[in-house]
């Protein structure tokens, strides 16, 4: 019999917190279920509750849905049980990795051809966000994504969009168009009448500069709102 039938014959007598890492080596990484990996990442149970029922008890909290868990802080993690903050450090850090995953795979020289490659091109700037951010997507002539860039950032209920800075930098990268976007942390993607003037206010400006503002992207989570889709631009 060889170690490796060794280890899998005694799974039964490894400490329950333990297990899931045990199940990662012996079956690979995709085997385990999200409370599993979050149980490794919170290493130790408290009384009667190993890492993994912590980590449900957490998931639970966010409707097992792990974009929710992103949007947790470190204060707001190390109020459950069991959760200190050095371990609510490491939750949040593994996350942010996640995110910036996504952010380089999406780097690459995109072309925008419809609403949703504008979406998919903001979601590793603006997921997760419990605050309002507003952005500008540079094109060139091919439409091909030259550099996004934030704007301003401000709180649940708004942020401000200032028509110089935005036009700026366009004019400094040498855009040949431009598409606006920001998110709603609410989840309604509802344009608000500020929404609405403002996009008029850059829309009228890009002609002047011959800068076209080709769409306004209304970002959530899960879903978007484009005004061009719309007819509203």
């Amino acid at each position: 019999m060889n170690s490796y039938d060794n280890v899998h014959l005694n799974i039964k007598s490894w400490a329950e917190e333990d297990r899931p890492r045990e199940k990662l080596l012996l079956k690979g990484k995709a085997a385990l279920s999200d409370a599993e990996l979050l149980g490794i990442l919170i290493g130790s149970g408290i009384q009667k509750m190993t890492a993994v029922d912590v980590a449900k008890i957490i998931l639970q909290s966010t409707e097992n849905d792990l974009n929710q868990l992103a949007k947790l802080s470190v204060k707001d993690l190390s109020k459950f049980k069991g959760i200190g903050e050095a371990k609510a450090i490491t939750i949040v850090s593994a996350l942010e990795l996640g995110r910036r995953r996504k952010e380089s795979i999406s780097a690459e020289r995109q072309r925008i051809t419809s609403s949703n490659d504008a979406y998919n091109v903001m979601k590793p700037h603006l997921m997760d966000l419990p605050y309002e951010e507003f952005w500008i997507i540079l094109l060139n002539r091919a439409n091909q994504v030259m550099k996004t860039e934030r704007i301003s950032s401000g709180g649940v209920s708004g942020t401000v969009a200032d028509p110089k800075i935005i036009f700026k930098s366009a004019l400094e990268n040498l855009a040949s168009a431009m598409i606006l976007c920001h998110n709603h942390p609410s989840g309604n993607l509802t344009p608000s009448q500020a929404d609405k003037d403002l996009t008029k206010k850059l829309r009228e400006a890009g002609q002047l500069l011959e800068i076209p503002i080709l769409d306004h992207i209304i970002f959530t989570d899960r879903k978007y709102l484009s005004f061009a889709d719309e007819g509203i631009l």
